[in-house]
């Protein structure tokens, strides 16, 4: 009985998990069906049917030779650049971030020092920045990365900053009372607690990194995803324009799916640790 009654519910979590990802493509299926067909009777030149789109994709970023694992030499040469700049700016950002923000939340003075210029930091839009940044770097990659890991520090900081000021009292005292060693304190109690809220930082800056290395390669570039789409927009090419979009999406996708899985491995204790519906009631 304890079998049968563990494989039918395994057969059922399965079913409602298929019924969900049917349920989460059918709508994206009717979307680009419609686009399809009005895309053909209406014969736009800016917003062409997704059947040109997905051969513009094809032929632009895929090819047949499995020694540049399928992805053409446009890929090579425009999104290579553009991942090494949003690998750097974001990496750069996460460093300082984490850094600063358990060094503000531990030492409260720094953080009441610091407050009103992290605040002044976060309501400036950095992309007003761009014009600036030009000037400073010139047309380099050190513009863009420099753009995307101002714009991805301040929610990775105050998520940070957050994390650490939210540990549990009780935690800390009772680590106070064991006398742990400063290293055994941020290593056991620190940095477990505040992982989760670092984390949130993290992925909230996954998306900002990205509309941050589009937008500044689309003013000061000479490669990339950013001066891929301005340079088809300028020649009038817009399948090849919405193939680039759509690798942008897909892009976005997977960097999410990425990030889940590393965060469900690394803060598996926490997904645990919560209580579920039936602990509650």
């Amino acid at each position: 009985m304890t079998d049968h009654g563990a494989t039918r519910t395994t057969f059922v979590d399965l079913t409602l998990r298929t019924g969900r990802f049917v349920q989460s493509l059918w709508l994206l299926a009717l979307v680009l069906l419609v686009w399809e067909v009005v895309g053909r009777w209406v014969g736009s030149l800016f917003v062409p049917p997704v059947s040109q789109i997905f051969v513009a994709f094809v032929d632009t970023w895929l090819t047949t030779t499995p020694s540049t694992l399928f992805l053409s030499e446009q890929f090579l040469t425009d999104v290579l650049p553009s991942l090494a700049r949003l690998g750097l700016g974001y990496g750069a950002a996460a460093a300082i971030g984490i850094c600063a923000g358990i060094l503000i939340g531990v030492w409260r003075p720094a953080g009441a020092f610091f407050n009103p210029l992290i605040r002044l930091g976060m309501s400036v839009p950095v992309t007003a920045l761009l014009p600036i940044a030009i000037v400073i770097f010139g047309i380099t990659s050190g513009m863009n990365v420099f753009l995307i890991a101002l714009g991805c520090l301040w929610p990775i900081l105050i998520n940070t900053y957050d994390g650490v000021r939210g540990i549990d009292r009780t935690m800390v005292t009772a680590a106070k009372s064991l006398r742990l060693t400063r290293r055994r304190y941020f290593l056991q109690v620190l940095l477990p607690g505040a992982s989760p809220a670092i984390f949130a930082g993290l992925r909230i800056s996954i998306g900002i990194a990205l509309v941050l290395m589009v937008i500044s390669e689309l003013y000061a570039a000479t490669a990339g995803l950013g001066f891929y789409i301005v340079n088809q927009q300028r020649l009038f090419r817009f399948p090849e324009l919405w193939s680039a979009i759509v690798l942008l999406a897909l892009l976005g996708i997977a960097f999410n799916a990425l990030f889940a899985l590393v965060e469900r491995v690394l803060l598996g204790w926490h997904r645990s640790a919560k209580p579920n519906d039936a602990d509650r009631h």
